[in-house]
């Protein structure tokens, strides 16, 4: 079915034909493992194009100031940041090394914690080539599954505040819509805690990719990405139902970096600075919420107050 649905609603954005051509920038590939030395050895046999290995733990602060410290001793400049590591609906015991919520702690916390790590090297290449650099952070539509104003402090950090907001939160089964091109998909097995803080996470992704847009708006370019429904070990935690029917209807996983190659190398930057972008390269339209400035300012206050000292 993934293959038709492929078939049947194919991208206009081909990244094999419609990629400029990106001579003269030097790729790293972090990862926390060492199974970035597969993709590597694959990006080499297929392109005959090398990588560097930069090993990153985003559940972890001071593997995050490593991997910057490392690239910056290597290179000083950085054209492209993909903001893209992340972890979904993972079970509610499961923290950072920090003891954050392991989705907000990963996905938010040790994204914006790299990205103001390697502003240097992100400043220095409008000066030097005359094109603001992009980072490209990943969100996804389940930003909408926030809670309330969309994001409840007490729930992002292990302790006894963060007990009793789970507790309130109930463990009782509760809808998960899922939307494809002419297709609904409804799953009945999500706690409500966990689509609630994956969404917080989300949500938040969408939050400081637009406070970068603005504060740095003359040298950067800096977007939110849905990269579809894509067929991953994203949903390793989500049970044996959620999988099988993502073998079934989701996308393969090479389309989950269309968007995202498309807001990086073929839009322009007027056109997607402090935008949402969605397959298969376009610019959407997030939740509402995610343009409370307010909340927005709460969440980059909150984040700062977490990564001091590292």
């Amino acid at each position: 079915m993934a293959s038709l649905l492929t078939y049947l609603f194919r991208p206009a954005f081909l990244p094999e034909r419609d990629i400029p051509d990106l001579s003269g920038k030097s790729t790293s590939l972090p990862d926390r493992s060492e199974k970035a030395s597969d993709a590597i050895k694959r990006l080499e046999d297929e392109t005959k194009k090398s990588a560097i290995f930069l090993r990153l733990d985003l559940a972890d602060l001071p593997s995050v100031r490593r991997a910057a410290e490392s690239f910056l001793e290597r290179e000083s400049r950085l054209d492209l940041l993909f903001n893209n590591g992340g972890v979904m609906i993972s079970p509610n015991e499961m923290l950072t090394a920090q003891g954050h919520d392991l989705q907000f702690g990963t996905n938010v916390i040790g994204h914006f914690f790299l990205t103001e790590l390697l502003l240097p090297a992100l400043m220095k290449t409008h000066p030097e080539t005359k094109v603001p650099a992009r980072i490209i952070n990943t969100s996804s539509i389940g930003h909408q599954f926030a809670p309330g104003k969309g994001v409840e402090f007490a729930s992002l950090k292990g302790g006894p505040e963060r007990d009793a907001w789970l507790k309130a939160a109930g463990s009782l089964m509760g809808p998960w819509y899922a939307t494809a091109p002419d297709l609904i998909i409804r799953f009945d097995f999500l706690m409500p805690a966990l689509r609630r803080l994956y969404g917080e996470s989300k949500l938040s992704n969408i939050f400081i990719s637009n406070y970068f847009a603005r504060a740095h708006a003359d040298v950067l370019v800096s977007c939110a990405v849905h990269p579809g429904f894509i067929n991953t070990e994203l949903g390793r935690h989500s049970g044996s139902i959620m999988q099988a029917a993502g073998s079934v209807f989701f996308y393969p996983p090479p389309m989950g970096a269309y968007t995202q190659l498309w807001g990086a190398t073929m839009a322009s930057p007027d056109e997607i600075n402090g935008q949402y972008l969605v397959p298969w390269g376009t610019v959407g339209k997030a939740d509402v919420r995610a343009s409370d400035r307010e909340l927005e300012d709460e969440v980059i206050a909150y984040i700062r107050e977490q990564i001091k000292g590292f």
